[in-house]
């Protein structure tokens, strides 16, 4: 197994609050995942096998964030982390050195499961690709993380994304603000993913340079987007002309990547969905690729796989006595 060294700059906070009375949170570490953990100043070393400090790594970013939460951490928070992470871990799948997608502020960014690097592939083989699958599967935020790599690499000039407010509905009224303060809530979840990516200062200037846009999806009628990554979340409150009208903004050397779960359709009256609709209609079409997720691709808590499953147990159940 390959070894490796990484260095962590500990900015931000008391490394004694990370490290533990006498360094114990640093030696659990140490033991539980046989590797060399070394404070040097401002300074972390971490040495071992690549997968390992991987792991570390992991370990080490949640309880960093904890810190604000929490003050200075136990044993107890470490090991709370370490067993999540480690349940996580058991499932990453070890592609290949290149199925790496970002060099971040905040680390490596890589697909952890076979079925986020076969999205993965398909997202760099194919101009559009659709990622259906249930929540915590990485269909987000491997959209996002894909699309900012383009933008570093000059692939293409601009990332814009947007989702359906199928939520708001007749409420946007009542709710106060002008049209930007109501529709930002329903696109928070694509604000945080880029700011877990790009540094605070440049996703700054990108939004107000217009490198980077976020919007409704109402707000696309009318465009055409050259030299763009178009990305299109939660795609199954769509209808069928908000897809038809989405995935028809493409210009020259644009690509997107549709996420949604076909599960959580929110559209009234029991309208069929656009992503139900395209699925259907674009299979086998050279250039689009249909990847599906399931619930062995969630890398959230792992507690989130067991409520998934949950649930789908009780609608089967449902379907079968109904029938």
């Amino acid at each position: 197994m390959t070894q490796t060294k990484r260095e962590i700059i500990m900015k931000g906070f008391d490394p004694l609050s990370l490290f533990g009375v006498q360094d114990e949170n640093l030696k659990l570490m140490r033991e539980h995942f046989n590797a060399t953990i070394t404070a040097r100043g401002e300074r972390l070393i971490i040495e071992g096998p690549f997968e390992v400090v991987e792991q570390i790594q992991q370990v080490l970013d949640e309880l960093i964030h904890l810190i604000p939460k929490r003050g200075a951490l136990d044993p107890t928070d470490v090991r709370t982390v370490i067993n999540m992470e480690t349940d996580q871990h058991e499932k990453i799948y070890s592609g290949p050195d290149d199925s790496i997608i970002l060099f971040t502020h905040k680390g490596i960014i890589k697909p952890r499961t076979e079925g986020q690097e076969d999205y993965y592939r398909a997202s760099l083989a194919n101009d559009i690709t659709f990622a259906i699958g249930p929540a915590g599967t990485g269909k987000t935020y491997q959209a996002v993380a894909v699309a900012v790599a383009a933008l570093k690499n000059h692939e293409v000039a601009r990332i814009v994304l947007t989702r359906p407010a199928v939520e708001a509905g007749e409420r946007l009224g009542f709710l106060p603000g002008d049209m930007k303060e109501k529709i930002d809530p329903y696109l928070a979840p694509l604000y945080d993913a880029l700011r877990s990516m790009i540094p605070a200062e440049k996703f700054k200037a990108y939004l107000e340079q217009h490198v980077v846009e976020i919007v409704p999806l109402a707000y696309m009628r009318g465009r055409t987007l050259d030299n763009a990554y178009l990305i299109l979340d939660e795609a199954q409150n769509t209808t069928d002309l908000q897809m038809k009208m989405f995935l028809t903004r493409m210009g020259v050397n644009s690509r997107a990547i549709i996420t949604g779960d076909i599960t959580q359709i929110d559209l009234p009256n029991n309208q069929r969905s656009g992503l139900c609709t395209a699925i259907d209609i674009l299979s086998g079409i050279d250039g689009i690729a249909i990847c599906k997720l399931t619930t062995v691709d969630v890398v959230r808590h792992p507690l989130v796989k067991k409520i998934i499953d949950a649930y789908e147990q009780k609608s089967e159940g449902r379907k079968k006595k109904d029938n």
